[in-house]
């Protein structure tokens, strides 16, 4: 009995040894104070959905520097939505907004800092971002995904010892993706490179900035801006839930997208646009 004993206390001092040696690599300290929950920062002037470059107008005033087979397809998406269609945004069927999009924070974000990961939780169609800041290499193989994969880097930029900037770079996406609710797109290919910088502003710890420059082929050149949020809410920030298909009247049939009516019936988005195709439908109701 005093052998098992002897085993069971030895087992536990290692584990003891063990959950001590794990809180001493891990210093909080080194990291930034970016806890709470984060809002996407009012800008003057501006209503409705938020641009991706917050400091320029909506639509064609983002002047996306597009090569010019993809600023036709911009244009048709526009003309598509002043005939009263959805244009190239599919999110209305409750597909995620994916890459750089997804950091608009459409619903406030909040971050977790762990020594390997940090998390962007963002709880807008798409729901978490993993950042790996484990040193590792980039997988030689990378599952494609709408918010892609993403490998990060502190930095102490300051020099002072303690972390101020994380540097990310992102990769491996699927689509379709498009820049905002206007409709900008990127490139089919989906070979989209996105590096960010997040930091604390130096005159206010509660403003919080991306510098997100997206590389991709269907721009002329890498296309950066800033995205801004403030904290809010304090401590103890309430939550709310936010589900994409909960009220969701868009209808997608044949690639046509249809709406449904209070009453429950399809209605067209658009003049002239025709029912979907019945053909599987017993045209006689019996």
């Amino acid at each position: 009995m005093s052998h098992g004993s002897s085993i069971g206390a030895l087992a536990l001092a290692v584990a003891l040894v063990a959950s001590v040696s794990g809180a001493v690599a891990w210093d909080d300290a080194k990291y930034p104070d970016w806890k709470g929950q984060w809002r996407r920062a009012p800008v003057p002037g501006a209503v409705g959905q938020p641009p991706h470059d917050p400091s320029k107008p909506y639509g064609r005033g983002q002047q996306a520097p597009l090569t010019p087979e993809y600023q036709r397809i911009f244009e048709v998406n526009l003309a598509d939505q002043a005939a009263g269609g959805q244009g190239n945004d599919v999110t209305r069927i409750c597909l995620p907004n994916g890459m750089p999009r997804a950091m608009s924070a459409y619903e406030p974000l909040e971050i977790i800092i762990t020594p390997d990961i940090t998390y962007i939780l963002i709880d807008h169609i798409e729901h978490t971002r993993r950042i790996y800041t484990d040193g590792r290499a980039w997988p030689a193989m990378i599952e494609p995904t709408f918010i892609g994969y993403s490998i990060g880097k502190w930095i102490d930029q300051d020099g002072d010892g303690r972390f101020d900037v994380l540097e990310i770079e992102t990769r491996g996406f699927k689509g379709p993706r498009v820049y905002d609710a206007s409709g900008i797109p990127l490139h089919a290919d989906n070979q989209t490179v996105i590096k960010e910088r997040i930091y604390l502003d130096k005159a206010n710890p509660d403003l919080l900035r991306d510098e997100i420059t997206t590389i991709d082929n269907a721009l002329t050149h890498p296309w950066k801006v800033t995205k801004n949020y403030i904290r809010v809410g304090g401590a103890q920030p309430d939550w709310r839930e936010w589900i994409c298909a909960e009220g969701n009247g868009h209808v997608e049939i044949g690639g046509q997208p249809y709406f449904l009516s209070a009453d429950g019936l399809l209605m067209p988005t658009k003049k002239g646009q025709r029912p979907p195709d019945l053909r599987y439908f017993d045209k006689t109701g019996q």
